[in-house]
């Protein structure tokens, strides 16, 4: 009985020591415009920002921009519904705008030949929390992947064309 109760004691202990950001996670399941699905990010909380890791496929190959917009809606063909880049600091786009880069900026990914993408990009100015950078405000947020490279400058969008594919961020 005392080794349980020592042992129960011991993992209170140890799971009181793993950082509250280790233990929030969400996902997206995103969509084309004919609304098919085309894979899932997983969002992960680090000590750095927001991990997302990306499993995409069916996507049209080339260089694609990848932002967090303000609103967790995805109607398609257009996903024009989830709103503006996800901007709480009220910057600039892009990161190598002197002004920039808005929270939501997210680069680009590099589609294959087959459609396939398997990456992870890094939100350095975002949290699964609480607060005002959080993916979980009001609003919601959504993921949105558009038809061009961003050129990460131009505001608003660092001419990354149509979105092509959008999921709602959830817990």
């Amino acid at each position: 009985m005392a080794m349980r109760n020592w042992m129960a004691g011991l993992f209170l202990v140890l799971a009181a020591a793993i950082p509250a950001h280790a233990q929030k996670k969400a996902h997206a399941d995103l969509i084309n415009a004919k609304g098919q699905p085309v894979g899932t990010a997983t969002f992960k909380q680090t000590k750095a920002g927001v991990s997302i890791s990306l499993a995409l496929n069916d996507l049209p190959p080339g260089t694609h921009g990848i932002h967090i917009h303000a609103v967790g809606k995805c109607d398609a063909p257009d996903f024009k519904t989830a709103g503006g880049h996800f901007n709480p600091d009220a910057k600039k786009h892009g990161e190598k705008n002197p002004q920039g880069a808005h929270n939501g900026d997210l680069g680009n990914i590099a589609v294959n030949a087959k459609g396939l993408v398997k990456t992870t990009k890094l939100a350095k100015n975002v949290t699964l929390g609480p607060g005002a950078n959080s993916l979980f405000g009001t609003d919601g947020t959504a993921l949105v992947i558009h038809a061009d490279s961003d050129d990460e400058m131009t505001d608003p969008s660092g001419n990354s064309g149509a979105r092509i594919a959008c999921g709602i961020i959830q817990k």
